[in-house]
Formats: structure tokens, sequence, C-alpha cells
């Protein structure tokens, strides 16, 4: 049923005539719902049999589609839906709200959606012979860090397959996908975001992809600003363990030992209940133009290092994203020293941000504000790197053994793996980002002889042993699984208040 009322074009139609039915007027029957113009479907013809599959849909007969009508309707086409997949189809075609799909809605979510389908079809057929075989599918995969056996890829083949060719064309991929909201290898992209989602207060991951079509609706921009928002109140929750991992850094030591419990009691002691978020305004201030700068960079540098294709390789997207972090830090590193000093400060020392900026700048000098640049630069690599290596392969091994009908991880899997992989990858980058903080913190004391990178960790090894390069490391950890909670969830509700679409 389903299959007699589309086009049985042999392959995709030429884009003139899709672009044509797309700026065709609604009143013309001809072009509603039909993506070839009327040349193959016969125009009117091809309109009353989308009309017959509405009517067999409507099992209520009240002139329009709720999620009930399509369960029922498409059960009994011996098509099977979740709940959920078939709240997508009513939410994508929903344009009066009404909670329905009155016709004129089913025709133009069945032609919007087809669109889709083409590009993502266009995008697999890598030989360009209006076919896809399994081959295209495990390289397709690839691309996008995803690796698959043959036998899987034959095994998604045989899903769609319907005259035993083992390639699946035009006509068997639309057949398949047109009422099922699911856009196959795409949503890999959009359901395992995690560098836009999470933050953990250390900006190093790398960059995450978006579709063509995120970047053609201007979805991409309301991304990064739901984003920054979640990255914002999440810094700002976890603000007083942020603080305490950076006075442990600087002062905790062998004959200094700080712990949680006493490292909080001196901070209040020492300014108030307050005195735990110092630093934070400064740290929330940098999300905005360090995302802007490394977004931008990183779009630049996939151009150059990269292919033409949507998506880049992994050990590509590492490159690239590198690289753009390192601009991006390059570009923000005084806020980063700032940021330092603000949550050393004692009560009274400084009256605010740019009191302590203009206090730097005429005693120490313009150099005191790229103080332990070279360990944060080294640093990105380490963290970088296996943040992606972990949850890429976190993201493979979840798409090979549990993922059947949808690429969609769910919310604890999507935490669990983000969680693990910031976590290792601060872990590897740990020792860099402590002397990177004490170099921050000693150009500031009097008389104290000017320190390199190298010596400091010569120090830090001879007076404290290689424990002394993870100071701090037991707070920085705690604040993990609270700031990743709590950037997802704002990070949802923004998305809402910014019409960012529900994946």
């Amino acid at each position: 049923m389903v299959s007699s009322v589309l086009c049985r074009c042999v392959a995709s139609p030429p884009p003139d005539a899709t672009a044509a039915a797309a700026s065709s007027p609604a009143s013309s029957p001809a072009s509603i719902g039909d993506p070839c113009g009327g040349a193959v479907c016969g125009g009117p013809d091809h309109r009353l049999r989308l009309w017959s599959l509405f009517q067999t849909l409507d099992v209520n007969r009240d002139g329009g589609l709720c999620v009930n009508d399509l369960a029922v309707g498409l059960r009994r086409l011996g098509l099977h839906r979740t709940e959920v997949e078939l709240r997508k189809i009513v939410q994508a075609g929903d344009k009066d709200l009404d909670g329905q799909l009155d016709f004129e809605e089913f025709v133009h979510y069945l032609q919007d959606h087809e669109k889709k389908l083409r590009l993502v079809f266009k995008s697999l057929d890598k030989k360009n012979d209006g076919r896809i075989d399994a081959q295209e599918i495990m390289q397709s995969l690839r691309d996008l860090g995803v690796k698959i056996s043959e036998q899987q890829a034959e095994k998604i083949l045989k899903s769609m397959d319907k005259n035993g060719t083992m390639t699946i064309d035009w006509n068997e991929w639309r057949d398949y996908h047109l009422l099922h909201p699911v856009e196959n290898i795409p949503e890999i992209i959009l359901y395992w975001k995690h560098s836009t989602i999470f933050d953990v207060g250390e900006n190093l991951t790398v960059p995450d992809e978006f579709t063509v079509e995120e970047r053609l609706t201007g979805m991409w921009w309301r991304h990064l600003v739901a984003g920054g928002g979640a990255g914002a109140v999440s810094r700002t929750c976890t603000a007083p363990l942020d603080r305490l991992k950076v006075l442990m850094q600087v002062h905790a030591s062998r004959s200094n030992n700080m712990c949680i419990v006493g490292g909080f009691t001196q901070m209040i002691r020492e300014g108030g209940a307050k005195s735990l978020w110092r630093g934070n305004g400064i740290n929330v201030l940098k999300i905005a133009p360090e995302s802007a700068i490394k977004f931008m960079a990183y779009e630049q540098i996939k151009r150059l290092v990269g292919s033409d294709q949507e998506t880049l390789r992994i050990h590509e997207r590492l490159v690239a994203g590198s690289l753009a972090g390192a601009i991006a830090q390059s570009s923000i590193y005084p806020m980063e020293v700032l940021k330092t000093r603000m949550a050393l400060r004692k009560t009274g020392q400084y009256s605010g941000m740019l009191d302590c900026a203009r206090r730097i700048l005429a005693k120490e000098g313009v150099a005191a504000f790229y103080k332990g640049y070279i360990p944060n630069m080294l640093g990105i690599i380490p963290y970088a790197g296996i943040d992606l290596a972990v949850y890429e392969t976190l993201k493979n091994t979840w798409l090979q053994r549990y993922a059947v009908n949808s690429a969609d991880p769910g919310v604890f899997v999507l935490l669990a793996c983000g969680t693990i992989s910031s976590t290792c990858g601060q872990l590897a980058s740990y020792p860099l980002a402590l002397v990177r903080t004490r170099m921050q913190a000693q150009a500031s004391i009097e008389g104290a002889p000017e320190v390199t990178m190298s010596s400091l960790f010569k120090q830090i090894l001879r007076t404290e042993g290689a424990f002394g390069l993870y100071r701090g490391l037991a707070p920085n950890f705690m604040k993990v699984i609270p700031a990743v909670s709590i950037s997802y969830v704002v990070y949802e509700n923004l998305k809402i208040t910014l019409g960012v679409q529900s994946r």
C-alpha cells in the first residue's frame, strides 16, 4: 500500500525537478507531494494515491492523523513503529500545533522528509550508481568513526532489500524510511554530540560535528548558545570545587597536606561562604569568546586538513580540533591567568577583575598574562586525543551491540560515555594543568625566582614525588558527574527555549 502511492522513479529525480516542485505554489495539485513534478507520477493521480493512503491511516475518520491513528493504520499495513517514533512524525509535520496531521500537513511532511532522505541516499552512494551496497555502508560509518563488519552491513541491507540483490536502490531506501522518522547515518552525528553539551570546566574537547541541515537552518548557533548557557550554570554550581582544586594545586604539599574538608573550612574562615565562588565570574565570561573562536577556527581548519565530506574522519577531527583549541586558548589565555589569580586572591586584595588585570599589568607586565602558556598548549593534545578516542570507542561498542532501530543511546548512556571520556582526558593532561596553574600563581609572589615548565616538573618530582603532580585531583573528579549532569539538563531546557528541533 505504501509503495503503491510513491513515485516509482528508477533513480532519484533530477535536482532541477525537485527544486521546481519545492518552489511551485501549494495550490497546484500536481506539485504537492510530487517530487518529480508530475513528469513520472502523473500529477493529480499521485495526489489521489496519497489521499488513499491518508484515508487508510485515518482509522477514526476525523480528517486528521494522530499518534494512535498512525500506530493502528501502519500496523495494518505491516509497519511497526514505536510511540516515540510516531510522535516525531506528528511533531515534524504538525504546522498548526493541533496534535495531528491534516491531509495538507501529511503531504508536506512526506515531501520534506523525502528531500532529507534523498540527501542521505546521495551521501551513502559513494559510487554514484544509484545503488548502495555493503561496502558503501561500511565506508560511510567508518567516516563517522563507527566500525562494523561486512556481515553487520549486509544485515542492514537485508532489512531494506526487497528484491534480494543485496543492494538498495532509491525506491527501496525511500519506501523503508519515508514513514519512519529515523534518518539513519546522520543520527549518529545528532545523537552523539558531547563537547557542545557537557561542560566540565575545561574546554579542550574536539568540537562537535553539525549536519548540513543544521548549518542551513541556523540550528548550529542555537546549539552553541544552549551549550554556552549550560556551561555557565554548570561552572557556577561546581565553582567551590573548582576553587578548592586550584588552592590544592598551588598550596598543597607534603608539609601542608590540605584535605577537602579542611580546604573548604579554610576558604570559609578566610572570606565567608561567598569566597567559594572567587574566580567564577571570569571563568563564565570566557565561555562565549572561547566557544565562538574555537568553532570558527574548527570550520576553517576542516577545509584545510580534511575532505569535502560532511564529516571528518577521526584523525582529521583530532588534528582540526586540537589546532582550533590551540587558537581559542591562545586568544583567551590572559583570562585563564586572571581566573587563577582571582581564585587565589585574599579578601580585599582586588576590587574586581579589571582591578586585578590593571595591577598585574602595572607590576609584572604583559608577559605575566602568558605564564604557563606552554604546558597549557601541550595539555590540549592528550586531553582532546584521549577524550575523543575513549568516547568514540564507547560509542562504537554501544552502536555495535545495542543499536537496533535507532542510533539514539538514551540519556544515561550519553551521560556515562561523556563522563568517562572527559575523566580519562583530564587524568592524562592533569600534570600539565597543575604545572600551568603553579606557573600562573608563582609569578605573583614577590621575590619568587623565574620558573620554567621543566624546572617546575623536576622540583615537584624531587620534593613531592609523582603524587605531587596530581594535587587537587579529588575535587576535580568530584565535580565531573554533577557538572556533566547539570550541563545536560540545562542544555536540553535551553534547546526548547531557543526552538531547537528535538532529536
